[in-house]
């Protein structure tokens, strides 16, 4: 017996839990799955979200970031720099080596899986490839005509000019070989910041090229406790990328303190929180007895800061370098962070803001206890923060997330952890609504993110025990109640949410969603002796919604399908 070795590959793939990169040579793009008409969109990672490769004299390259193995040896040697207050950049400490992002893939390889040398999938990696994989595989888009990327280099400020010049050369390049469409931006994390930037610096151009643009997880008024802990003790980036990536809490700290970017992330003195982030310290007092908790708010906390970091310094090739907070980049952050308080969508484009929820989220930072109080300010930088959390994704509150400032068409919150939201099912659902991609579903709603599924024959007629197995597929918790000809599900829920009136932020709102299926079967005198699931009814808030048998005076648009509902949290 003859197997293709073709075949053999196939079955091969079918089990693997490692990626398949295969043969490019040898691949062939299903031209059928391909929408020429859809507009082109640019994904935009945030930070840490782009492969970086270290280039030396020769110009031969090496992937500095992300890499596995050798990797804090090679971060240390390769990555470590200083800000330079004359350009706005923060330059490589090694003279022979400059740092550059790949444009390979019209810029998709540097933001899809960040080390492609990974055998085994970790999420930490996989940046954008899930969502890559479903635009491609799934929505008609195709590497090159309408699916971009835009990695960058995360250290440098997210208004850097460089970084906003080839930002504007991109939207330029797929103008042109999208045939003139404009662009649908998908922005993650600190990539909203700097499409934000561009934005602020750039309307004309962003008017000109740019139809949409969605953020996703965007720290639009900082991440406050995630960021000062980075900046302090270079701990809680580590633990966002699930020290996995085998840097050092202490290598990472040191690179952080010369990098713009983060500083732009600090929590906005200038936003009027609701309850301000505060940097809280157990502290001794003069008399060496007495023990205060002492609390420091966003336009305070820096000072201190700068008094923990004052004698911070970095080791590099056999030479101590003083690296305390730098006071430089504070001044550029401050002015970007102005700067982005200036940005307005014109009215040809629009914006959605994405946002994750449910997980709990470092806001106020304290360092001490009052058993074990901290005598002098620099011992910091040696201490597990103990944080104080609110609603967010686990790294940017709610608060932050859905403060944009801008003309929004929607701000909605689904569950989600601030990276693995990239790999959510109903964010890929809310995604190829706003796109209208793919096969579009006109009754799809993302507020509450249900959708109505055309049922097959074989579901409409059944037994009582048939009804009940349709029914425990349903994503949701039901009660289920009987009747001779019928059953009823009927689910609730009442949640605690976060909205807008206004422009002002309001919490602990109250949101209720009903829902009430309700499936007559078997009855022989009813709709003409058809037998079957005769009668479904969705009641969702103000909206109703029915589906039946076709021989019904049930509009066609909603005849012959099943309800599928999907939990989600909303906002207006």
């Amino acid at each position: 017996m003859r197997i293709a070795y073709h075949d053999i590959l196939e079955k091969i793939e079918d089990w693997w839990p490692w990626h398949w990169w295969g043969d490019d040579d040898e691949e062939e793009e299903d031209e059928e799955k391909v929408n020429p008409d859809l507009n082109p969109v640019l994904l935009v990672p945030g930070i840490g979200g782009s492969i970086l490769n270290a280039v030396n004299e020769k110009g031969k390259k090496e992937r500095i970031w992300v890499r596995l193995f050798a990797a804090d040896h090679e971060f240390r040697s390769k990555l470590f720099s200083l800000y330079n207050p004359l350009t706005g950049k923060t330059d490589s400490l090694d003279p022979k080596t400059t740092i550059e992002v790949p444009d390979d893939r019209f810029g998709l390889y540097s933001c899809d899986i960040l080390d492609p040398d990974v055998l085994l999938r970790m999420d930490a990696v996989y940046y954008f490839h899930d969502l890559i994989t479903q635009m491609t595989d799934k929505w008609g888009y195709k590497e090159g005509t309408t699916l971009f990327g835009f990695g960058y280099d995360f250290r440098q400020s997210n208004r850097l000019a460089e970084h906003m010049e080839k930002f504007k050369v991109k939207l330029e390049s797929m103008y042109e070989a999208s045939g003139g469409k404009k662009a649908n931006i998908v922005s993650h994390s600190m990539g909203g910041i700097l499409v934000k930037s561009f934005l602020a610096l750039h309307p004309d151009i962003f008017e000109k090229y740019v139809n949409s643009w969605i953020a996703v997880a965007a720290p639009f008024q900082g991440a406050p406790g995630f960021i000062m802990d980075c900046l302090l003790t270079g701990v809680e980036f580590v633990k966002g990328w699930q020290r996995e990536l085998f840097v050092a809490k202490w290598s990472m700290h040191q690179l952080l303190i010369e990098c713009p970017s983060v500083y732009e992330l600090l929590a906005s003195s200038d936003f009027a929180w609701d309850d301000p982030p505060e940097l809280r310290l157990w502290r001794k007092q003069e008399d060496g007895k007495s023990v205060k908790l002492e609390r420091y708010g966003p336009k305070d906390y820096i000072g201190i800061m700068n008094q923990a970091l004052e004698g911070n310094t970095m080791k590099y090739n056999g030479t101590i370098i003083p690296t305390p907070m730098n006071r430089e980049i504070l001044k550029w952050a401050k002015m970007t962070q102005l700067i982005l308080q200036a940005a307005q969508m014109p009215e040809s484009a629009k914006f959605y803001n994405i946002f994750g929820t449910s997980f709990d989220t470092p806001f106020h930072t304290c360092y001490g206890s009052k058993n074990k109080p901290i005598d002098e300010l620099s011992s910091v930088l040696d201490l597990e923060a103990d944080f104080s959390f609110v609603d967010g994704d686990g790294t940017v509150p709610i608060e932050s997330a859905m403060s944009d400032g801008l003309r929004a068409e929607l701000r909605i919150g689904i569950p989600g952890d601030h990276r693995c939201i990239l790999n959510d099912d109903r964010l890929f659902r809310i995604l190829k609504h706003f796109l209208k991609a793919g096969d579009p579903d006109p009754n799809y709603d993302p507020v509450i993110d249900f959708v109505l599924v055309t049922r097959f024959d074989s579901e409409l007629k059944g037994s009582r025990e048939d009804v009940a197995v349709t029914t425990s597929a349903i994503e949701s918790d039901w009660e289920v109640v009987y009747d001779e000809y019928s059953v009823s599900l009927q689910h609730s829920q009442e949640s605690v949410v976060t909205t807008t009136k206004g422009g002002a932020l309001h919490t602990k709102v109250e949101a209720h969603t009903q829902m009430e299926i309700h499936c007559t079967y078997g009855n022989p005198s009813r709709f003409g002796g058809e037998e079957g699931i005769a009668n479904m009814n969705l009641v969702s808030g103000d909206k109703s919604i029915v589906a039946a048998p076709k021989d019904t005076s049930i509009p066609a648009d909603t005849r012959n399908h099943k309800v599928v509902q999907r939990k989600s949290w909303f906002w207006r």
